[in-house]
């Protein structure tokens, strides 16, 4: 039998065993002394009270005892001379659609347009301290996608989509801590991502799957409407199906599928900036202390309001952390997020984005298939051209942008190529920048000093989600034109993060698995 309980505890106390175990104890009564084991399932913070409390869920095993899960690797098949699966991208969607292939007895061949995880960060360097892109290796494109270098937070709503726990433990086995198997909002931490990726590369190479790096695809293999493979500079790789795991900021995929009339769709996205607050303010404002107490981390923020009908929102917010040079191309300046395993930084960012739809991008001259992703280029370019010509980002304080004053000086940063005052109010597109503005003010009402001149705002927060979608067939996952195409992940637009990108991944491998069997049936009907 397992018994499910939930205590409070303060933070003092969160860490005092004994003491939990005594609360467990008065909750159980006359059954504790048949508790054979105590798991802890869940650990979260309710901070709406006066002082912030732990809530801590466990399963309480009475009479059976727990029984760790098993090792999923010890299922992985050698794969040597199996079926050849090409997965185009080595983020989570890729790698994740990799382990599958492990379990499922195919042949993962991973191609990656940039560097592995260790080679990847001499391009960081160079777009940090030089403002030299890469544009094949940079923050988002490389070895691990843009969630390496961008916090690795693993908390998704997308549990329908599949196992999450698998995606977990999977992390956990290849050197994640035990913590994210229980915390409401895990995360791993910049830091320690790029060691857990190399693993899980090297388990693909284990097996007899192979990861390929510096292959950027340049063409799709086709016959009579058939995927049969990849073509890289200097060498092409064929196989059963191709799973398409690009991300969502590689643009000349989109435009390859356009120019082989494959069929994309055009597809409405987030775009905004990202604003700079104090983490002490933060946690000030989201623990009600004066200072953050022992045994509590860095507190994160979620806010949302509707302007004119249009959501306006926190996105990627990243407590005690960085913001970071995103460009993937020469001439554009994109920012995004991260944060370090400790989330010791000063400061705390977040996007800051509105939902632009594809009926108003119409009336301000954007259409068609890449009507989007127009805008969101323009716009990037827009702000490289308001800057030096580096990567110093556009920046002003938060009541100036409001108020559309540029702002005379700003804030410290823990943006490392530097800010420059620029007046973001009129480089932003008018119904952007008046959303933003009526949503800061709305959301300083519910979040007091969030619009304060002590942050500042930074232009511009535009790689939210893909800007175009490649359509699938929603049981057979496959392209509904091409057979043995596969889109899958953040760039064909079915997911949104680490552990939803990993989980589409995983679920494409199960289709593909499904379909290569049914091609060796006499009979088969989808």
């Amino acid at each position: 039998m397992i018994k499910q309980i939930e205590i409070k505890v303060f933070p003092d106390k969160v860490n005092d065993q004994v003491y939990i175990n005594s609360l467990i104890k008065n909750q159980l009564k006359d059954e504790f002394d048949q508790v054979k084991s105590i798991i802890l399932t869940r650990k979260s913070i309710d901070s709406r009270g006066k002082r912030p409390w732990y809530l801590l869920r466990y399963d309480i095993y009475l009479v059976e005892t727990f029984i760790k899960p098993q090792i999923i690797s010890l299922g992985f098949k050698d794969v040597r001379d199996k079926p050849h699966i090409i997965i185009v991208g080595a983020g989570p969607a890729g790698y994740f659609a990799a382990l599958e292939c492990l379990e499922s007895g195919l042949k993962p061949i991973v191609l990656d347009r940039g560097k592995d995880v260790r080679d990847r960060r001499k391009d960081l360097k160079a777009i940090q301290q030089e403002g030299i892109v890469n544009p094949d290796s940079n923050y988002c494109f490389g070895e691990g996608g843009a969630g390496t270098y961008s916090d690795g937070k693993l908390y998704t709503r997308s549990h329908k989509r599949g196992k999450i726990d698998k995606v977990l433990h999977l992390l956990v086995e290849h050197g994640a801590e035990t913590d994210i198997l229980t915390d409401a909002h895990p995360h791993i931490g910049s830091n320690k991502l790029p060691v857990i990726i190399a693993a899980i590369r090297t388990t693909i190479q284990k097996y007899g799957g192979e990861v390929h790096f510096n292959k950027k695809v340049t063409d799709l293999l086709l016959e009579n409407k058939k995927l049969m493979g990849v073509r890289c500079e200097g060498s092409s790789y064929m196989g059963e199906a191709v799973v398409l795991a690009t991300g969502h900021s590689a643009r000349d995929i989109y435009q390859l599928l356009y120019d082989k009339n494959i069929s994309i769709e055009a597809k409405p996205f987030a775009l905004g900036l990202r604003i700079e607050h104090s983490q002490a303010y933060i946690d000030q404002t989201q623990y009600h202390q004066a200072e953050r107490e022992e045994n509590l981390p860095a507190s994160s923020y979620s806010v949302v309001t509707q302007v004119e009908g249009k959501g306006v929102f926190s996105f990627c917010m990243c407590p005690g952390g960085l913001v970071v040079p995103a460009a993937t191309a020469p001439g554009e300046i994109v920012v995004n997020g991260m944060s370090l395993s400790r989330r010791d930084s000063p400061f705390a960012n977040s996007g800051l984005v509105t939902s632009i739809e594809l009926d108003e991008l119409e009336k301000h001259g954007y259409s068609g298939i890449f009507a989007a992703m127009n805008f969101q280029s323009d716009i990037e370019k827009s702000m490289f051209e308001a800057g030096d010509g580096s990567q110093k980002a556009p920046a002003q304080r938060v009541e100036d942008f409001v108020n559309g004053v540029v702002s005379p000086d700003l804030n410290d940063t823990s943006y490392i190529p530097g800010l420059i005052s620029s007046p973001l109010h009129k480089v932003l597109p008018l119904f952007v920048y008046k959303r933003l503005r009526k949503g800061l003010i709305d959301i300083n009402k519910k979040m007091r000093g969030y619009l304060t001149n002590n942050a500042n705002i930074i232009g511009v927060e535009s790689r939210t989600s893909a800007p175009v979608r490649i359509p699938r067939h929603p049981d057979t996952l496959c392209h509904p034109e091409v057979e043995g195409l596969y889109p899958c992940g953040e760039g064909a637009g079915y997911a949104g993060g680490i552990i939803s990108a990993a989980m589409d991944g995983q679920n494409v491998i199960k289709a593909v698995k499904k379909w290569i069997e049914c091609k060796k049936e006499p009979v088969c009907e989808e």
